[in-house]
């Protein structure tokens, strides 16, 4: 028997080239669950945009996830059928199919109707619209025991919320451009550029509201040469602008006589208040509009929260203005979907990784439960309100959604 001395180490091999480390496959680890998910078709308020884009429909399908999309659902966003079929996507063509799904992504709350069609325990993933929200929506949801999440209440990691600021930030450059056009003469508008010209006052510029929206309209009026003046709520909002945009910019706390005294020359005026509650303030009184100049244009970016101007009311994208004390009233609730290409990227780059991190967590109840920013989102579980802002809106009662996910044990 030979001496342990002369037996060949593992590494005197290697050196020697005898031995070399074998390839062999590793497991890849795959979705716990997989999902079927429903793109269905917007039929209100012209909507044109839509959750999904043909390339994140091909991320999910090769992740393990079966996406039907209804046919025409794309179109307004300029992505046609053809384009999600060879991304792996099932078209179908009728609602029921669609909404039948175990998950349903769209950007419209859903009509009763489409709620009859789907199955209970499904998760609605939509805009609420908290303004127009009616007690019978939550009624129907209950009813079917739907996860219920909602665009404008889902947070990120660091307490903001993405879609709205996505979504706000497309609105506001959308706004730059529909307020030089109605104050065009073409538009029976005052006949005054948006801006400043060599030797001619600049157009004045009034916005209420130091969030997304007034942060970007402000940046950008403010380079054209307008002379703007802001107005929030909130100090520390009015003081992050003046840091940003410069120590000259006009900002002012929400005050009726100031506001009434900036609204008398203003050309444009901007309402782009928002509300944790859902519902925006109204801080412009008729009696205020009244006194503007004839022609002069308001722009009602929070009408999709009721409004903050009392002469607003809904409008359409077909018809997106009226005249109101010779004031040229511009009232459209989604504005973002003047740029439907553009705003439905944005929000599909928004949902695909939440999308694709739900089955990775073991499902819409193990995800609400380990992720907070994820749970702010979830108003409808299992049955019950769990939103306390909508419950106090309709006086109703709600139930503490952590304490429902503790009860699963």
């Amino acid at each position: 028997m030979a001496s342990d001395q002369y037996k060949p180490t593992i590494e005197t091999l290697a050196k020697q080239g005898a031995i070399s480390p074998q390839e062999q496959l590793v497991k890849v680890k795959t979705s716990s669950q997989s999902m079927i998910i429903g793109v269905p078709k917007e039929n209100i308020l012209q909507e044109k945009r839509i959750c999904l884009t043909p390339q994140s429909v091909g991320v999910l399908v090769n992740n393990g996830h079966e996406i039907l999309v209804e046919s025409g659902a794309g179109l307004g966003a300029g992505f046609s059928d053809r384009e999600y079929s060879e991304k792996g996507a099932k078209i179908v063509y009728s609602p029921k199919e669609v909404f039948e799904a175990s998950t349903v992504v769209k950007v419209e709350p859903p009509t009763s109707e489409e709620l009859e069609y789907m199955k209970s325990g499904a998760t609605l993933i939509s805009a609420l619209q908290m303004a127009h929200l009616g007690p019978e929506f939550l009624a129907a949801v209950n009813k079917k025991r739907l996860n219920g999440i909602a665009f404008e209440l889902i947070e990120d990691k660091g307490g903001l919320k993405p879609i709205v600021r996505s979504m706000s930030e497309i609105a506001s450059y959308a706004i730059i451009s529909i307020a030089s056009e109605l104050l065009s003469n073409t538009n029976n508008g005052k006949g005054v550029i948006l801006g400043g010209v060599t030797g001619v006052p600049s157009s004045k510029v009034v916005i209420l509201g130091a969030g997304t929206i007034g942060e970007n309209v402000a940046r950008a009026v403010r380079a054209m040469g307008c002379d703007v003046r802001i107005f929030d709520n909130h100090h520390y909002k009015l003081r992050r602008l003046k840091k940003d945009l410069g120590e000259e910019l006009f900002t002012a706390i929400i005050d009726s006589e100031t506001i009434a005294n900036e609204l008398q020359d203003a050309d444009v005026v901007i309402g782009a208040l928002r509300s944790e509650e859902g519902t925006s303030m109204c801080v412009v009184t008729e009696e205020m509009v009244a006194q503007m100049k004839p022609n002069s244009v308001i722009i009602d970016a929070s009408i999709s929260q009721g409004g903050c101007f009392e002469t607003s009311r809904l409008t359409s994208h077909e018809n997106p203005t009226f005249v109101k004390h010779d004031v040229i009233h511009y009232c459209v609730p989604n504005i973002a979907s003047r740029s439907s290409r553009t705003a439905s990227r944005a929000l599909s780059y928004l949902w695909t990784p939440i999308l694709l991190q739900i089955p990775n967590m073991g499902g819409v109840e193990e995800m609400m439960a380990s992720k907070k920013w994820f749970m702010k989102g979830i108003y409808s579980y299992k049955g019950y309100l769990t939103h306390e802002h909508i419950a106090r809106k309709f006086g109703v009662q709600f139930k503490d959604l952590e304490l429902l996910l503790c009860a699963r044990y």
